[in-house]
């Protein structure tokens, strides 16, 4: 399928690779230290589209597809979290990479936590960017759900946008390259129950079982970087600094006018406090 016209004159690899049981689709691009990029819940790798060419100007660069997700293998039962932290050691042992840097949104940012807390020899340092995994608010949780399965069993333009404009501060920033990527995506045999796994991390029981802890957050041994927005429609600023507060040497930024993906909404500004984050030791 045609890619994004933000990699226009880019060079990277788009492949597929075998972690574990799960077929897992993959972008590199750049070269130095490895920098892997971690998206949110139903998304894709094309969430860091706008960020590869910056990105990748100091970096190896690995985006990636989650089990269940993307153009991965779909999913046949319930994905939690440590399903994702063995997929993620899984995929850095196949792509021989010792230790990285991590960049999770959302979702992936819930992952990067739990993977840092587990391993913290693999990790050099971490960007959190708008993290799941420490609230439980359920009228967010339901609005998740609902948008997300209602786009999957019928990926419609109407119900695709209006689950990405969910997501941004701005309606206007979900354009129609993207909505055309999700509709291909959510529109693959056998991704609506995929999505049904995919989405037990908002049932309310499950998701309490894999919260992160204080513990796990203390157990952070890596500098990281807090990232919250003006518009996040997930939970207010007060939870980005609660938990940059609780990892030790974790700090707090925020982006304004910008919703739940501050790196697509405003890439330039991401960018810069990544690679400044980045930079500050290897």
């Amino acid at each position: 399928m045609t890619l994004w016209t933000d990699l226009g004159g880019l060079e990277y690899q788009l492949h597929h690779t075998t972690v574990g049981v799960w077929s897992t689709r993959i972008l590199e691009c750049g070269d130095g230290p490895p920098l892997v990029l971690l998206h949110g819940t139903g998304g894709h790798l094309e969430a860091y589209a706008r960020n590869l060419r910056a990105l990748a100007s100091r970096h190896r660069v690995v985006a990636y597809d989650f089990p269940g997700h993307g153009w991965s293998s779909t999913a046949t039962a319930d994905l939690q979290i440590d399903d994702y932290v063995t997929h993620l050691a899984g995929l850095l042992d196949t792509l021989g990479i010792e230790r990285a840097h991590l960049s999770g949104e959302s979702l992936g940012g819930w992952v990067a936590i739990r993977f840092a807390a587990a391993h913290p020899g693999r990790v050099r340092r971490l960007v959190l960017n708008t993290p799941g995994g420490t609230m439980a608010t359920p009228a967010v949780m339901e609005r998740i759900r609902a948008l997300s399965q209602a786009a999957a069993d019928d990926p419609t333009e109407e119900r695709i946008r209006a689950r990405l404009e969910w997501l941004m501060a701005d309606p206007l920033s979900v354009t129609d390259e993207l909505v055309t990527i999700r509709r291909r995506i959510y529109a693959r045999t056998g991704f609506a129950d995929s999505m049904r796994h995919i989405l037990c991390l908002q049932d309310p029981e499950v998701r309490r079982r894999n919260l992160v802890t204080d513990d796990e957050l203390a157990a952070v041994t890596a500098p990281t970087l807090v990232i919250w927005t003006s518009d996040d429609p997930s939970g207010p600023a007060k939870a980005g600094l609660d938990m940059a507060a609780r990892i030790p040497g974790g700090r707090f930024a925020l982006i304004e006018d910008a919703g739940h993906w501050p790196q697509w909404e405003q890439p330039e500004q991401f960018d810069r406090m990544v690679l400044d984050h980045l930079g500050g030791g290897t």
